[in-house]
């Protein structure tokens, strides 16, 4: 595969991860042909990653092993190039040290470049050179442009050119993503949506006046009926929360209000309900699994309605057939004595792939 494939092949990817959570679509794709070796790598090959990310120990989904900087070192596996892109730029969302890459100019591929290298993404001191001539060589700044268009506003007075840029203490989480700063609480990303922490005390009329949001749009936006000050630490979205969450399901780490689960994901209230059939005041245990999306409960549902399709077959075997419950000391000769048919009979007619019978099983004894 030829640069100009790879590129042509990706763009839209890159430009999708771009408006979904704001990482450039230039330094996606210039990252891509580095890691790759224009596509052509050994890792990417057997494993669809794109982006040379390892393990670590968060990491619990498919793996292999590959030699970079140490032999057989662990290298994340997925099942196609657009779970690669999307785990990349979960990933840079996701870790407090990249936090600082997303208040610059996302047009800004130079500052991008360098501060992917000052942040540790790699340890080539050349890396924003490669990344940069990338970007300039396969005129990749046009994919960015695009992308860039469906993004929130970023406040340019933070940047500067061709300076890099100064990390900032992340407020990120484990499931939470850091993106620009607001003059009073830090704001962040979930699912690709604003919001604050804000702190118990604090009047929803404030954030909203603060943000410049509408009271009534702040409510919706939150799943919340009315104003009030907040009894407890709240998230509060700025923005409209999505239909589906970033990953198929959720499970709860303790009871929680499903409320509070919606926000945790970034989705609206309603489409969780929906997606479990539950309703706003249902308890949730410890160990519950919840879809936030509705193909995760179309898989579910599928598997559901296989496994009582193989039940009901199972029952019009036995209905159609003459069947025998395996008694003590019984055998497959004493069996097909008993109902006059042969051993290798009742092996096909049972799938047996051993003379060996449990006390109560039970067998097909006819035609």
């Amino acid at each position: 595969m030829t640069p100009e494939q790879y590129v042509e092949k990706y763009k839209d990817l890159a430009i999708k991860e771009m408006k979904r959570m704001g990482v450039p679509a230039a330094i996606t794709l210039a990252q891509g042909l580095l890691e790759t070796e224009n596509g052509n790598s050994d890792l990417v090959k057997k494993s669809n990653n794109h982006f040379g990310i390892k393990c670590k120990s968060s990491w619990t989904s498919d793996a292999v092993t590959h030699d970079d900087d140490e032999k057989g070192e662990c290298f994340r596996s997925y099942k196609d190039a657009e779970a690669s892109y999307r785990d990349h730029s979960n990933y840079l969302r996701g870790m407090e040290w990249y936090a600082f890459l997303f208040q610059l100019d996302p047009l800004d591929y130079k500052a991008w470049a360098k501060g992917l290298r000052k942040a540790g993404y790699a340890t080539n001191p050349k890396y924003p050179d490669i990344l940069i001539k990338n970007i300039e060589q396969y005129n990749l700044q046009q994919y960015s442009l695009i992308g860039a268009q469906d993004m929130p506003q970023v406040d340019k007075s933070k940047y500067q050119d061709d300076k890099e840029p100064t990390p900032e203490k992340s407020t990120s989480t484990d499931n939470t993503e850091s993106g620009n700063s607001s003059e009073g609480e830090p704001v962040n990303y979930i699912n690709g949506h604003k919001y604050i922490n804000a702190k118990k005390g604090t009047s929803l009329l404030a954030i909203a006046t603060e943000n410049d949001i509408d009271l009534s749009k702040l409510l919706s936006y939150n799943d919340l009926e009315e104003d009030g000050i907040l009894k407890d630490d709240q998230i509060i979205f700025l923005q409209k929360k999505s239909k589906t969450g970033a990953s198929d399901f959720y499970i709860a780490q303790q009871q929680e209000p499903l409320h509070d689960i919606a926000q945790k994901n970034g989705i609206q209230l309603k489409y969780l309900l929906l997606y479990n059939d539950m309703k706003e005041d249902t308890p949730v245990a410890a160990g519950t699994k919840l879809y936030l999306s509705p193909v995760a409960q179309t898989q579910q549902a599928a598997a559901i309605k296989d496994a009582v399709a193989l039940t009901v077959s199972k029952k019009e075997v036995r209905a159609s057939h003459k069947m025998h419950i395996v008694q003590p000391k019984e055998g497959l000769y004493s069996i097909a004595k008993k109902y006059q048919v042969t051993i290798q009979q009742l092996r096909q007619w049972n799938n047996l792939t051993t003379d060996n019978l449990r006390i109560g099983q039970e067998l097909v004894v006819s035609e």
